[in-house]
Parts: structure tokens; sequence; C-alpha cells
């Protein structure tokens, strides 16, 4: 058996992780200024090479810990990413995955480390290999699946006013949302819930504070927003 495998080609399998954040009223994604080659100086996101022995899926969790220091992230797959001529160095395969992460919570000393920085979506500059694509697809991925299920809560505070929820689902479809029609629907989902808390930070007059019930919402499994 070990003859069969040694008559193929044998290359490097690497992971790159798309990480967003949400801060400000905008969707920003966490990038490297390179120290290194190939491509020292230029844009890219975090990546790392799977290990011997390693799951995939525990490779991209890895390199987002070393990033950021978070564990337990929502992390989806994107998809793989496989040009002949997509690295210089040498024959590299890479499957891409998005992580939300509240933007409250990473490591700031472990992202500083690493050069890595917070950028606009909208402003991301020329990025190396192929990770421009893997952005994109991302966050495509990352609106379809926004639409239909909860998975922007990730962005959030575990308190958040409704004005700042609005604000996420504007800046994930870069489109404005009609603020009666928003509260309303808001309003028919049974499982985002308003609290006694509230919002003296952002709003002079006080704004309440709402939470995510996840136990509700898996009563029903129906989201639309």
């Amino acid at each position: 058996m070990q003859q069969y495998y040694s008559q193929h080609p044998k290359f490097y399998h690497a992971v790159d992780c798309i990480i967003f954040g949400f801060s400000g009223g905008e969707l920003n994604l966490l990038l490297l200024k390179r120290r290194f080659e190939p491509g020292k100086g230029e844009w890219s996101l975090m990546g790392g090479f799977v290990q011997e022995n390693e799951h995939m899926d525990d490779a991209a969790k890895r390199v987002l810990a070393d990033l950021t220091g978070l564990t337990d992230v929502f992390m989806q797959q994107v998809g793989t990413f496989g040009q002949v001529d997509r690295d210089p160095g040498e024959r590299v395969i890479s499957t891409a995955y998005y992580a939300l992460i509240n933007i409250n919570d990473y490591d700031r000393q472990l992202v500083e480390e690493h050069n890595a920085y917070w950028v606009n979506i909208n402003e991301v500059p020329t990025l190396l290999f192929d990770h421009a694509e893997m952005v994109c697809k991302a966050h495509h991925l990352m609106r379809i699946q926004a639409a239909t299920t909860p998975i922007a809560f990730h962005l959030l505070p575990e308190h958040f006013t409704l004005t700042q929820l609005q604000n996420l689902y504007e800046a994930i479809n870069g489109e404005p949302i009609d603020k009666r029609n928003f509260r309303k629907r808001v309003a028919e989902l049974g499982y985002i819930e308003k609290t006694k808390l509230i919002d003296k930070l952002t709003s002079r007059r006080g704004a309440a504070l709402y939470k995510f019930n996840e136990e509700d919402y898996k009563k029903t499994l129906k989201f639309k927003l």
C-alpha cells in the first residue's frame, strides 16, 4: 500500500482565517502586515499549515487562537483554494474559514505581536495570494447565513441596543434598512428579549438593552431579519 502512495506527489495543506469583527457601526476584517516571506511587507490573512495527525478544523481553531487568544468561536468553512501557482514558494492548497468574534474579547497583545490590524470591510487593501477571493466568498457566505440564521449575534456583546443590531445588519448587507420595518421584525421574533438594562454610553436619553435568547430560538429554529 505504501508503494501506491509513494507514486503520487506530496504538497502542503494550509488553512487561512477570515476574521470578522463589528465596531463603531462598521464590519471589520483582521489582517496581518507580514513580517516574513513570501510577501514580506504585504497584507494577508492569518494562516498556517495543517500538522500531521491534526484535523483541518482543529488547525483553523489553532490559527485563530494563536492570533486572538479566543477559543469556542463561531467558525465556518468557506472553501478550498488550489490554483497551482497560488503560492510562489511551494505547492500549497489552502482551505479558508471565516470566524465571527466579539471585538471586545480578543487578546490585544497577541494581535499586536502578530502585527495585525482591523480594517473596514469596504477599505480592504490589496491582499497577498488569493486572499481577496477568500474574503469575497466569506463575506458572501456570511450574508446568506445571516439572513436565515442568528450567526450575526456572535459579533455583538451579550447585551445590545436595537440600533446596534440594525447597524450590524446594515454593515453585513452593505445597504440601509428601514427602521420601522426592522423593529417590527424584531418584535415578531420571540427570542430577542428586552432587558431591564439601559445603555447610557451611546445614547443621551438612554436606550433599552436587548439580548438573544438561544434556548427560545432552538424551540422554533425560525429566523429572518
